[in-house]
């Protein structure tokens, strides 16, 4: 056989196969002398990454039996409500009005990611506005501080690569009627307890524009970092559709991007809910 005069790389359907097989770069950026070699190349790592993925399915199953995003929300919810905090759940479905508060309308960029039920409702873009509905009356109704937190879905028009996702699970934490002075130091040490419970040790902190807040505190982590959290402080220009004047902090957390930093797992795809893979092992084998 006549050797190409030039390196024969994987076709764009073989790489696709290998990557949903967790090839590492190594074996993705290979390249051939020929067609043939390459094939016969492919055959071998196909069938040496499904039978890993069939090992990992199996001691999924006589082990763990619990998606990570599953352990990550029942072991988050635990250590927030030991230190305080009430959990709450709202519902899926937001009223248009309620994003409005938020200054989100037909103009703002968050718009056109949103998904719409119909006229008034869509499904919620993310946590904020409910919480804030909920801390209006339970502000008047206990003694402050007051700390909730709420583990849910939300859901966008993503189209920007492997860390987004149309529907991901937020975690949003929020302290309110606490001592100004004390803002940061509160925002520290829930950051610090969240990702501590996600088994994150290697994260910083780093102030980012924000297309409703203004301006937030965003935690960076994983290699190469990603944000897995954003905070702000209030009081905020944003309370007073609320009624609400009292100091702040509040966090929110992708549980996706946390395991994805926690675990070094390629994307969201194999983070969180999902028809092709389970906790991240590959059905397609």
């Amino acid at each position: 056989m006549t050797e190409a005069h030039y390196p024969v790389p994987w076709t764009e359907a073989q790489r696709g196969r290998l990557k949903a097989l967790l090839a590492d770069d190594d074996l993705l950026q290979r390249t051939f002398a020929h067609e043939e070699a390459r094939d016969r190349a492919f055959r071998d790592a196909e069938r040496e990454l499904v039978q890993k993925e069939r090992e990992r399915l199996a001691r999924f199953r006589a082990e763990v039996r619990r998606p990570s995003l599953c352990r990550l929300q029942e072991a988050l919810s635990a250590a927030l409500r030991e230190q305080g905090f009430l959990q709450v759940a709202t519902p899926t479905l937001m009223n248009r009005s309620l994003l409005a508060r938020m200054g989100i309308d037909d103009t703002h960029p968050l718009s056109r990611q949103i998904y719409w039920v119909d006229g008034d409702k869509c499904l919620r873009p993310m946590l904020a506005p409910h919480l804030y509905v909920v801390l209006k009356d339970l502000l008047r109704l206990l003694p402050h501080p007051v700390r909730i937190f709420e583990i849910g879905s939300c859901f966008r028009k993503e189209s920007q690569g492997h860390q987004h996702a149309g529907e991901f699970t937020m975690l949003n934490l929020v302290e309110m009627g606490l001592d100004p002075a004390r803002r940061e130091e509160h925002f520290r040490r829930w950051t610090s307890l969240v990702m501590e419970t996600a088994a994150i040790t290697n994260y910083r902190l780093e102030s980012a524009p924000s297309e409703v807040y203004e301006q937030t505190l965003d935690v960076m982590a994983g290699d190469p970092p990603v944000e897995v959290a954003s905070g702000a402080f209030g009081p905020h220009p944003l309370d007073g559709a609320w009624k609400i004047r009292v100091p702040w902090v509040g966090v929110g957390f992708g549980l996706e991007r946390l395991i994805m930093a926690a675990e070094n797992r390629p994307g969201l795809a194999r983070a969180g809910r999902s028809l092709i893979y389970l906790d991240g092992i590959s059905l397609h084998v």
